[in-house]
């Protein structure tokens, strides 16, 4: 569900004031992104490490937390794929 438009959108405090700087680090992956931040690099944390985001003008109103994903995809199965050499 998304925050009423009443309410205004969510920015973190501490976020909001470093926004000064060009390169710094947050946990807020809730905060939403403002035409302020555009052309910095935040380092967004995605629970086990820091990625870094660059903040064009299309990414105004999605929080920061779409940017920094949490999981990693690797692979499917290798016997699959074995399977599908087998059967060319």
């Amino acid at each position: 569900m998304s925050r009423s438009i009443k309410k205004g959108f969510f920015i973190d405090k501490t976020l909001y004031y470093k926004l000064n700087k060009n390169n710094f680090k947050t946990w807020s992956r809730n905060s939403t992104i403002i035409p302020k931040m555009i052309g910095l690099n935040i380092f967004v944390h995605n629970g086990k490490k820091f990625n870094k985001v660059y903040i064009i003008e299309e990414m105004i109103g999605y929080k920061l937390g779409e940017f920094s994903f949490t999981k990693n995809f690797k692979s499917h199965s290798k016997k699959i794929k074995i399977k599908k050499n087998v059967k060319k």
